[in-house]
């Protein structure tokens, strides 16, 4: 023993002896087999992982060889290079003469594997990744190796089993859980599901249906990997999670289980099929397979039931702690592994169908998914992580001490210093501390996110809204206890409640629909009585429920997610507009669940980042997916600004900067695709000039409202499309080569497909192209020689007046740098002031005839004497007259900075300018409410008289003096 004593000292001494014993009958053993002892270097980690594993220890005494193959070989020293595993496997089963050698073999190779996996675990050299990923691959090869060996000798006596068509066919093992996962621990159970594609025969000397062979074939397979020999076991193999378990067939073809899946299947299979995984077998069909299984697990909608059947799940099994007192299990207890999973897959249930990044089946890599997507916070998944890695750790270790299936932490205490040990710690207490603040984080973690210890639904006051919604008291009671709740119209909220209740989508709603709504009810009132205006605000509710009543998800969403009622009541009440947005996009409602984010919108560089990321998950060349993704990144961002603006959190020209932020992202994003769908098929459009060759560009002019950063809910989009070909050779280089006029022509034709093709989420915007040179007359797409010869020569005044707000916002830099210069020049012009005056009066008067209102009591904001476009038409007809002298006005293109520039120039006195800026501000900040509130962009009476008295005189003064 002497040459163990100083590694000895590094072990807590209450396990010294068994270490002790281990070394001595292990060198008797090497004695006996006439090899040496392994040498010093290895001592170290050798009475660790004895200490931990009587496991180890024993195989090693038991056969001392294998200890000296592993070391021999590097095997400990190093991690396994990928496919390793699957290679040894194959060459241990190469010449299996019969059934008892291949179980034997596999046992025995079983063995080996399983100590050189604990021994670097518990040495230290090891990460748990690399653990779970030996294990999971283990697993892999032996069911595959076993199943071909078996496969093969049962084809060489029944034949091979085909379909009717003559097609082989072969079984297909779906590995679940954690094996699915690749996260499979030391001693634990193998869940697998059987299944054969289709129906049919063998054709050999003793026939059988497809579904007797396949039958046979697995519970050999069963039989070859569970049965407990002399030489242990391969693996446990749990065949419960397959359709209606224990009772079901053990193998059943891809239409039975498609057929089960879509009429039958539970909750909790929906929670077991995310990590299912084809390990074995047909692994081309296995995927085959799970793509049919894909819409049972991963719902296209929001599935906020999610929750609620998780939830329920979770609280048999916590009764099942309960009554077998597995506080103390590591897996199913409080804080365990099981509630980190169903952190996990509780959003990968919720979110998977719109989502596919996060179907993924490995919950570590889930949870980092979440973190990117800001589902949880990162902190939260950092320490989710870490708990993560403890608890499997702590799992490992447990069963590697005699490599039993057990998670509860032991109770004596030389078990419990093993562990601790294991583990790194010094003692006990510094361990269970350790190990007791992961758990305490995840069970507090848990409880956030499964809603769990929240006001129940009968609290004070709830009771009552639930008998109006039940019509269980009288109608004057019912008046009564919502004047109570706050309505100022009890009669209109009861008539609201009425229209939705004889609804016909709520009476073609499904018990369980109704359940869900009966349970949202009553907080839903309440809601909406503590707010102003609470009969409308229900009325408008009352919509959004209709419209979503045969999709309960989004019922379970408001009752799980308290603060999302909340949100979606005060701006239901503050705009109807929201409110219609909402309820013709009830996707939106997700937004709602973050308020940080929700009346946060984000700037340019973080809505290109977000786009990408959405645009990422759309499968390739899945053109119609990505037209859904373009309108709802548009919806959720508009709405983003919408809830900051209504709650007073931006600025008027903040709002318009976020809404012009959000059109000339999703301008760039179209146009990128639309250059990807026509260079795809016809290739780049080429051009030789002065003998140089290169590609033409294409860039996008925003005027009007996008032009100038004025842009406001609703608004259209005003654009010219220019091109820079030139020169010879003007033809696209690909296999179906273009003029390059007609290639920029289609790809003109398809960024507006990409921007107004109606899909179910709507359009992107409604698109203006009339502004082009020549109007409709006009190329779609014009060069910009061409562009620039109309801007000198043909080009009437309107014209110029519109190419005052316009400026580039995608596409070719070199086109953007040349418009601009152009730009510049053509407003610098030296013009004839009354004769500019004239035309520019005369053009406004045209307007003013026919779009300002025929109703004298009415007001229009911007066509009416005295609104938006007296003062646009204003600063155009100053920016144009005086831009000769002096170019700084035509830096910028919106309103606001070109009165500054107006003023800093001495063309506008200060009062004037003012006096402009602040009406141009309110009349726009008016026409923003009147879209939010649904209204038409007319206000009566003496609203912002001062401002539009204001804005007349001046016109009066400025464009009506004489000529």
């Amino acid at each position: 023993m002497h040459e163990l004593d100083s590694v000895l000292a590094t072990v807590p001494q209450p396990l010294r002896p068994g270490v002790a014993l281990h070394w001595q009958r292990y060198c008797e053993a090497c004695a006996r087999d006439g090899i040496e002892p392994v040498a010093a270097g290895w001592h170290a980690a050798l009475v660790r992982v004895w200490a931990c594993s009587d496991f180890v220890a024993e195989n090693c005494t038991r056969t001392p060889r294998l200890l000296a193959g592993l070391i021999a070989g590097e095997a400990l020293a190093a991690p396994d290079v990928p496919g390793a595993i699957g290679g040894r496997v194959a060459a241990a089963l190469a010449d299996c003469s019969d059934e008892a050698v291949l179980s034997a073999r596999l046992r025995t190779l079983r063995r080996r594997e399983m100590v050189r996996i604990a021994w670097r675990d518990l040495s230290g050299a090891a990460k748990l990744t690399e653990t779970l990923e030996d294990l999971s691959a283990l697993a892999d090869a032996c069911v595959d190796a076993a199943l071909t060996w078996l496969y093969d000798a049962a084809s060489r006596r029944h034949g091979e089993p085909r379909d009717e068509r003559g097609r082989a066919q072969r079984l297909v093992v779906l590995g679940m859980g954690k094996l699915g996962g690749r996260e499979l621990n030391y001693s634990s159970d193998i869940d697998l599901i059987f299944a054969f594609p289709e129906h049919g025969s063998t054709a050999g000397p003793r026939p059988l249906e497809n579904q007797e062979f396949f039958l046979r074939l697995a519970q050999k397979l069963i039989r070859v990997l569970d049965a407990l020999t002399a030489d242990g076991f391969v693996f446990r193999v749990d065949m419960r999670l397959r359709p209606f378990g224990d009772s079901g067939p053990l193998v059943a073809s891809f239409a039975a289980l498609e057929t089960y899946y879509q009429s039958q299947g539970r909750d909790w299979e929906r929670y077991a099929m995310i990590k299912a995984r084809a390990m074995a077998g047909d692994l081309e069909a296995g995927e085959r397979l799970l793509e049919t299984l894909r819409p049972f697990v991963f719902r296209r909608y929001l599935d906020y039931g999610a929750f609620e059947s998780l939830r329920n799940l979770k609280a048999m099994i916590a009764q099942e702690v309960e009554r077998k007192g597995l506080q103390d299990n590591v897996k199913l207890g409080p804080g365990g592994i099981r509630e980190i999973e169903f952190i996990g897959q509780a959003f990968q249930l919720i979110y998977g169908g719109r989502e596919p990044p996060l179907r993924v089946r490995g919950i570590r890599e889930v949870l980092e998914r979440l973190a990117d997507s800001r589902r949880l916070p990162e902190d939260a998944v950092d320490r989710l992580q870490h708990a993560y890695d403890c608890l499997r750790r702590t799992e490992n270790r447990l069963q590697a001490w005699q490599d039993r299936q057990t998670h509860r932490l032991p109770e004596d205490d030389t078990g419990r210093l093993r562990l601790a040990f294991s583990m790194g710690f010094a003692d006990w207490p510094a361990f269970r501390q350790t190990l007791d603040a992961h758990r305490s984080f995840v069970a507090e973690r848990f409880a956030q996110v499964f809603a769990l210890g929240r006001e129940a639904p009968v609290a004070e006051g709830m009771a009552a809204l639930a008998a109006v919604w039940h019509e269980t008291v009288s109608r004057e009671a019912a008046a009564a206890r919502l004047a109570a709740a706050g309505y100022d119209h009890p009669p209109a909220a009861l008539e609201a409640l009425d229209r939705l209740r004889g609804s016909l989508a709520y009476r073609s709603m499904s018990a369980h629909g109704r359940e869900r709504l009966d349970r949202l009810m009553p907080a839903l009132l309440r809601e909406a009585g503590n707010g102003p205006q609470p009969a409308v605000t229900l009325a408008r509710l009352a919509q959004l429920l209709e419209a979503v009543a045969r999709r309960s998800v989004y019922l379970a969403l408001l009752h799980e997610k308290p603060v999302a009622l909340g949100q979606l009541v005060a701006l239901a009440g503050a705009s109807p507009w929201i409110a219609e947005q909402l309820t013709r996009f009830p996707v939106l409602l997700d937004e709602l669940l973050n308020p940080a984010v929700l009346y946060a919108p984000p700037g340019p560089e973080a809505l290109a980042a977000e786009v990408r990321q959405m645009l990422s998950r759309v499968p390739e060349g899945d053109h119609e997916a990505h037209l859904l993704v373009l309108r709802q990144f548009k919806q959720i961002n508009v709405l983003r600004v919408a809830a900051a603006d209504v709650s007073g959190a931006l600025p008027l020209m903040v709002v318009s900067d976020h809404l012009t932020a959000i059109a000339e992202t999703l301008l760039h994003e179209a146009l990128v695709q639309a250059w990807a769908d026509v260079t795809v098929r016809h290739g780049l459009p080429r051009c030789v000039v002065d003998g140089v060759a290169r590609t033409a560009g294409f860039a996008i002019i925003a005027y009007g409202k996008l032009g100038g950063l004025e842009l406001g809910y609703g608004s259209d989009l005003d654009l010219v499309f220019l091109h820079d070909s030139a020169g010879e050779e003007q033809e696209t280089d690909g296999e179906r080569p273009l003029d390059n006029a007609t290639f920029f022509a289609r790809l003109a034709q398809r960024l507006i497909h990409v921007l107004t093709a109606p899909t179910g989420a709507g359009v992107l915007y409604e698109i203006d192209t009339r502004l082009r040179p020549s109007g409709r007359a006009g190329m779609m797409v014009a060069s910009i020689d061409g562009y620039a010869a109309y801007q000198r020569a043909g080009a009437w005044t309107w014209e110029h007046q519109a190419l005052v707000r316009a400026r580039p916002v995608t596409g070719s830099a070199a086109i953007a740098e040349r418009f601009c210069a152009l730009r510049q020049e053509v407003l610098a012009r030296v013009r004839e002031p009354a004769v500019l005056r004239r035309e520019v009066r005369e053009m406004r008067e045209k307007m003013r005839e026919h779009l300002g209102s025929r109703n004298p009591a009415a007001f229009h904001l911007k066509q009416d004497r005295g609104g938006m476009a007296d003062i646009e038409f204003i600063v155009q007809y100053l920016v144009l007259a005086h831009t000769a002298e002096e170019p700084i006005l035509v830096r910028y293109t919106d309103n606001v900075r070109q009165l500054a520039a107006l003023e800093a120039t001495g063309i506008l006195r200060s009062a004037d300018a003012n006096l402009l800026r602040d009406a141009y501000r309110q009349l726009r900040r008016r026409a923003h409410l009147a879209k939010l509130r649904d209204e038409p962009a007319t206000i009566t009476g003496d609203e912002l008289k001062p401002y539009r008295d204001g804005v007349e005189r001046l016109w009066q003064r400025i464009m009506e003096a004489e000529d």
